[in-house]
C-alpha cells in the first residue's frame, strides 16, 4: 500500500503467510458458533500448539522455538486477523500474560512438569491477579496464602478472569506476608480440581464474547509449598514485569484488528452508493480514512520499536505504557469513525464492524488503563521534581 521500513525477515514473514492461512481456514468459519457459545473449544489451543505457536520464546528442550519478540509481534499480527478479537486475548493470555512466569521464574522441576505440556496446548494457563476490589491497585488485593507445614492455604477471590472456564493452571497473585503490604506478595500455581477451589462463569460482557471469563473463590483451598512460583514474597515484582510483555501484545493485537477494521470499511465504501456516488468518492471519506491509517500506522511503529526493547535487553516500561495507552486510544477511534462510515448497518450484527466496536473497547481498561498508562509515563518525566526543582531555586 505504501513503502515501509521492513520490521520482518523471510522467516517473520513465512510465519505470517502459515499463521493467516490458519487464521481463514481454520478460525474464521466458526466465529459465530464460538462467540454464540461464549466459550472456544480446547481443541483450537492443541492446534496452535501442533504448529508450534504456544512456544515462541521458549526454550527449545521444552518443546519452545526459543524465538525473539519479532517473532512473537509477527505471529499476534496475524492471529488477530481472527474475527473473534476474544478468541485472540485468550490465547495470548495462554502464551503471553501467565506461561512466560513459569519460563521465567520457575524451578526444573517444574518446568519439566508443566512446560511440555502447555506448549502442546493440552493444558491451557490464566492469570489470576484482579480482584472485586482490587483492578489497577495491584497492590491492595485481599487473597491471602497461610503457609502451614508443606502447604499454602489459600482464601479470597478473583474476578475478570480470561480462559477461567477452559484453563487448567493459574497463576494467583496473593499475599503470603500480608503485613509486608506488596512487598508480602507471591505467586503460587493453583490447579483445576483443587478441592476449595470453585469457578463461576461470567458471560454477561458487552464484548469479547470468544472468551471465557469467571470468577474464582479460594475458600480454605491446599495447594503444595512446591507450587510457589519464583521467591516466596517476590511475587508483585514479577506480575510488574510480565505487565510489560502483556501490554505489548495486546497494543500488537489493537492495532491488527484495527487494520482489519479500515479494510473492511474501505471495501464497504467502494460499494454502498448514496445521492448517486459511491461513499468512497466523497472527500470527507477519504480523509478520515487516511487520518485514521496515518494514525495507525504511527501506532504500529511504536509498537515495533517497543519490541526492539526487549530484543536489545532495554527498560521497555516507558514506551510500552505509552504504546498500550496509545494503541487503545487509535483503536477505539478507529472503531468509532468505521462504523459511523456504515451509518445504520455498522449498527447491525450482520457486519463484523458492531462487533469490533464492542470488543475493541475493553484495551482501554484491560492489561492496564489508559490512565494507569499515562500515570506511568509521567512518572518516567520526572514532572513532579521538574516543577520542584526551580521552585527551590526562586526560594
Amino acid at each position: 500500500m505504501y513503502p515501509i521500513y521492513s520490521f520482518f525477515d523471510e522467516e517473520h514473514r513465512i510465519l505470517k503467510r502459515m499463521v493467516r492461512e490458519f487464521v481463514e481456514e481454520e478460525l474464521n468459519p466458526h466465529v459465530d458458533e464460538w462467540e454464540e457459545a461464549r466459550l472456544v473449544p480446547r481443541e483450537v489451543f492443541e492446534r496452535l500448539g501442533e504448529l508450534g505457536l504456544l512456544g515462541i520464546r521458549f526454550p527449545e528442550e521444552y518443546g519452545g522455538s526459543a524465538a525473539d519478540m519479532r517473532t512473537t509481534v509477527a505471529f499476534v499480527e496475524e492471529l488477530a486477523r481472527c474475527r473473534s478479537r476474544g478468541l485472540v486475548m485468550g490465547v495470548l493470555v495462554h502464551t503471553d500474560m501467565s506461561s512466560p512466569h513459569l519460563v521465567r521464574y520457575g524451578t526444573e522441576e517444574q518446568k519439566r512438569r508443566w512446560l511440555p505440556e502447555i506448549i502442546s496446548g493440552r493444558k491451557i494457563c490464566a492469570i489470576a491477579v484482579t480482584e472485586p476490589g482490587a483492578g489497577s491497585d495491584v497492590a491492595g488485593i485481599g487473597t491471602t496464602a497461610r503457609r502451614e507445614g508443606d502447604s499454602y492455604v489459600l482464601n479470597g477471590s478473583k474476578v475478570f478472569i480470561t480462559n477461567a472456564i477452559n484453563a487448567d493452571l493459574f497463576f494467583v497473585l496473593v499475599k503470603t506476608a500480608p503485613q509486608l503490604g506488596h512487598r508480602g506478595m507471591s505467586l503460587i500455581l493453583v490447579e483445576k480440581g483443587t478441592p476449595g477451589f470453585t469457578i463461576q462463569r461470567m458471560t454477561k460482557k458487552l464484548g469479547m464474547h470468544g472468551s471465557d471469563t469467571g470468577e474464582l473463590t479460594f475458600e480454605d483451598c491446599r495447594v503444595p509449598v512446591e507450587n510457589l512460583i519464583g521467591e516466596e514474597n517476590r511475587g508483585f515484582y514479577q506480575v510488574m514485569s510480565g505487565f510489560q510483555v502483556e501490554r505489548l501484545v495486546s497494543s500488537v493485537a489493537m492495532v491488527s484488528h484495527s487494520q482489519q477494521a479500515i479494510e473492511d470499511v474501505i471495501r464497504y465504501a467502494k460499494e454502498r452508493e448514496l445521492f448517486g456516488r459511491r461513499l468512497i468518492d466523497f472527500q470527507v471519506t477519504q480523509h478520515k480514512l487516511a487520518k485514521l491509517q496515518t494514525e495507525l500506522e504511527a501506532a504500529r511503529q511504536l509498537t515495533y520499536a517497543a519490541a526492539r526493547t526487549f530484543d536489545e535487553g532495554l527498560d521497555p516500561t516507558a514506551i510500552v505504557s505509552m504504546c498500550k495507552a496509545f494503541c487503545a486510544e487509535v483503536a477505539c477511534r478507529v472503531a468509532d469513525e468505521c462504523l459511523q462510515l456504515h451509518g445504520g448497518y455498522g449498527y447491525m450484527e450482520d457486519y463484523d464492524i458492531a462487533r469490533f466496536y464492542r470488543d475493541i473497547r475493553l484495551w482501554k481498561i484491560g492489561a492496564g488503563t489508559t490512565e494507569v498508562m499515562l500515570e506511568i509515563i509521567a512518572k518516567r518525566m520526572r514532572l513532579v521534581e521538574a516543577e520542584r526543582e526551580p521552585a527551590r531555586v526562586q526560594r
